[in-house]
């Protein structure tokens, strides 16, 4: 697993999106108990913090310290810093295992034999996360479309690919549950969208190479004082562990 987000822990907790109410409930509504939930490649808790409620415990776990020190404290919940891939976790321990944003970077084998063993046999797995933003200003919606496939086009690491194809490439092998179709809208000042498209990976990886900074011909972003209307396309993939596990 990488950790590519440590170093930016305190911007990527202020300027990444949460995920919509709708969401959660629906995930809630199929779950068999709420005793226990894992929340995997938490990072700062933007998952955390809208499903802690529902649960007796949650467990939040992530590579990086630093994102996980940026993470709400809340009553019912631990964070620990361990790799997704190997846990201290009892066998069947889990009602609901969550990983946001973050499997792309995951050893998909090792992984799945961690979800598989704690995992409890009527629990639910949720893969989450969300893809390239829309922006309702065309021009502006054009510009950062050029910066993703143009300016940025050699400097994403190879695994941002499963995102752009939403998750439906990545192996999955559980009995899979579908799912409708949710989005991520928000109404970003300027500077909210500045901070936002500093997170990407891609443009660290820019400036580190090049020296240069990949959203010079986007500053004047910043002056914008009104909402811009955004929107995510949330990816998911949810199931159940197969009848035979």
């Amino acid at each position: 697993m990488k950790d590519l987000f440590s170093e930016q822990s305190e911007l990527y907790q202020q300027a990444r999106p949460t995920y919509p109410q709708t969401l959660v409930n629906y995930l809630i509504e199929q779950l068999n108990g709420l005793d226990c939930a894992w929340d995997c490649g938490a990072g700062s808790g933007q998952l955390t913090q809208l499903i802690a409620p529902y649960f007796q415990q949650v467990v939040a776990t992530d590579l990086s310290q630093n994102q996980l020190d940026q993470a709400p404290a809340l009553p019912n919940v631990q964070y620990l810093q361990q790799a997704a891939e190997q846990t201290s976790f009892a066998d069947q321990s889990f009602d609901l295992i969550t990983v946001a944003q973050a499997i792309h970077w995951f050893d998909f084998e090792k992984f799945y034999a961690e979800v598989k063993r704690t995992l409890k046999p009527n629990g639910l797995f949720a893969v989450i996360g969300y893809g390239l933003l829309t922006l309702d200003k065309k021009d502006l919606n054009d510009r950062v479309q050029h910066l993703y496939f143009e300016t940025l086009n050699g400097f994403w690491d190879a695994e941002r690919r499963y995102i752009d194809e939403h998750y439906q490439t990545i192996p999955f092998p559980f009995e899979e549950i579908e799912m409708p179709q949710f989005q991520i809208e928000l109404g970003w000042a300027g500077p909210q969208l500045w901070d936002y498209l500093n997170t990407w990976s891609a443009v660290k990886h820019y400036q580190d190479q090049l020296h240069v900074c990949p959203l010079a011909s986007l500053e004047d972003i910043l002056q914008i004082q009104q909402p811009i209307g955004i929107s995510f396309p949330i990816l998911l993939r949810v199931g159940r562990l197969a009848a035979s596990e």
